[in-house]
């Protein structure tokens, strides 16, 4: 899993260097082409546009070395801690549209870039308390046989065991969180707008926790790919020890309430991008 997870920011970090390395030629192109005859109109007028792009290329090698190192230390590089909101909503279509140069699919870059924010997140060490976390899940969690409406309440679970919303249900009451279950962004969006939370741990398939770390920006995601054993969005599982491992490292006193499930040793680095607690 290890080899899996470093494969994953090896991508990113290639996708992402790639990505800054275009967009700066590209810059270059666009100021070199009317330099020629930019001179005509003033003499100075080819040094001010290319002062203006100048600083616009500085600026996209700043963000592409910070993101790029702070991945490689995992720890903020030239004030990257800064740079998750860019890295979501300008880095990462352009990302994916290099990447398909090289035929690398869209899901591996959203499971690289997944992976990265994790990261990121986690290197910040900010703890909060259970009223200000919400655990956001897809519909997909449910038993397809099941006839419980759960949206919003998670709570009208019969808890039978088919699917793994009965072990989450165990897990929100000893660590006092908030679980809410959507059936679409617009209802994620709308969950997140009423608990106001500061912190969101997500479960989903890599097409939508990308789209929602973007979509919450500023507010802080950490994502949990969901398992699909049935394939996309039907009776898909949750690795349990793994949410459960986020929760303590996230909550204020995590590592001290009582365990539910067993340790997830996949998350063995997570404590250590966070720093000292």
């Amino acid at each position: 899993m290890q080899e899996r997870e470093s494969s994953r920011k090896r991508l990113f970090i290639g996708l992402l260097c790639g990505t800054g390395l275009a967009v700066c030629v590209f810059l270059a192109l666009v100021w070199i082409v009317p330099y020629i005859g930019l001179s005509n109109i003033h003499p100075l007028a080819p040094w001010v546009v290319g002062g203006v792009f100048a600083v616009a290329i500085l600026l996209v090698l700043w963000a592409t070395l910070g993101l790029a190192v702070s991945v490689v230390l995992g720890r903020p590089f030239l004030a990257s801690d800064h740079l998750r909101g860019v890295m979501a909503k300008v880095f990462l279509p352009l990302m994916t549209i290099f990447a398909r140069l090289f035929g690398i699919s869209k899901s591996r870059v959203r499971e690289s870039f997944i992976k990265v924010n994790n990261e990121m997140v986690a290197t910040a060490a900010n703890r909060y308390e259970p009223d200000e976390l919400l655990v956001l899940l897809p519909h997909c969690l449910q038993s397809s046989r099941c006839d419980r409406r759960l949206t919003y309440d998670i709570n009208n679970c019969k808890r039978c065991g088919r699917c793994p919303v009965d072990g989450l249900l165990s897990l929100a009451k000893p660590f006092g969180i908030h679980i809410a279950i959507a059936t679409g962004g617009t209802i994620a969006r709308r969950i997140v707008v009423q608990k106001r939370p500061r912190l969101i741990v997500a479960v989903a398939c890599e097409r939508d926790l990308s789209s929602g770390i973007q979509d919450t920006y500023p507010i802080p995601v950490y994502g949990v790919l969901n398992d699909r054993p049935n394939g996309p969005c039907l009776d898909t599982q949750v690795a349990l020890p793994h949410l459960e491992t986020a929760l303590r490292f996230f909550l204020v006193d995590g590592e001290a309430r009582r365990p539910v499930f067993s340790p997830f040793a996949g998350l063995a680095p997570l404590g250590a991008l966070g720093g000292s607690r």
